[in-house]
């Protein structure tokens, strides 16, 4: 009898009355794949995701900001801006969500619009981010003062500024002052041993001051020859032709594979030299 009522209460259980269909949504938020979604299941997979989320919980401030920010990681920049005006326009909204908003309005290039949002957002709601695009609002303007305060805090306050530093010095780069951007260069390559762009802005800003040999940093041998190449552009344009023969020559021997662009620089330079 005991093992009978025993099975019956297990038969209770498990009795179609009592086990009710779960919520997709909230076993989601349960084993947290929100946060999943948001750094590392494909951009588009999670836009897909949230988009079907907010279907279902249409009231749902964090869908539709998890949906914004999918959208800017999709490369989706357009869409994103249409999804981040509905949510500012929320009681809920944050002084987080108008710099998301500015990020994806500087994307877009809509510079006004993003300046507007920034605007918003009082003093105190101090982040990396905010001042990073503090400063490149500034440089849009050609605030250099503003803009080397901006990208200082910005540095001060990131966990990883490997990625404000190399705008910081492309700012610099940009204003001629080549010292100062190499300088920069030089630190986020510190931060970041990997961050190609900041090698390749590197030796821009060498180049720009005639020197054309490569700096002593980690690379590979493709990012040798890719860096070969790009002092090569320089030296054509300052008019050195010579000595960017040379480098391409350099680059077409370094690189592993067949270097393409590189043979047909080469060639150029060397039938203008003959004509």
């Amino acid at each position: 009898m005991a093992g009978a009522l025993t099975l019956a209460g297990c038969s209770t259980l498990k009795s179609p009355g009592v086990d009710k269909k779960l919520d997709a949504v909230n076993v989601i938020d349960a084993t947290n794949l929100n946060d999943v979604m948001l750094t590392v299941a494909d951009p588009n997979e999670a836009v897909s995701y949230f988009q079907r989320a907010i279907q279902e919980k249409p009231d749902r401030v964090d869908f539709q900001r998890d949906l914004a920010k999918s959208l800017v990681r999709a490369k989706r920049a357009s869409e994103a801006v249409v999804v981040f005006a509905e949510l500012v326009k929320n009681p809920k909204a944050t002084s987080e969500d108008h710099v998301d908003y500015a990020d994806a309005l500087i994307r877009t290039n809509d510079w006004k619009g993003a300046e507007a949002q920034l605007n918003k957002v009082p003093p105190t709601f101090e982040t990396y981010k905010r001042y990073r695009l503090a400063a490149m609002i500034a440089d849009s303007h050609k605030q250099w003062k503003k803009a080397d305060s901006f990208y200082e805090t910005a540095a001060g306050l990131a966990t990883r500024p490997a990625g404000v530093l190399n705008n910081w010095g492309y700012s610099k780069l940009s204003r001629g002052n080549y010292k100062a951007a190499e300088k920069l260069f030089l630190q986020a390559i510190t931060y970041n041993k990997d961050m190609f762009i900041a090698k390749n802005n590197l030796v821009l800003a060498r180049a720009a001051q005639g020197n054309y040999t490569l700096p002593v940093i980690r690379m590979t041998q493709i990012e040798k020859a890719r860096l070969l190449y790009t002092i090569a552009l320089s030296a054509s344009k300052r008019g050195d032709t010579d000595v960017a023969r040379g480098l391409l020559q350099d680059a077409i021997d370094t690189h592993p594979q067949h270097f393409g662009a590189a043979v047909r620089m080469l060639a150029a330079l060397n039938q203008n030299a003959k004509s």
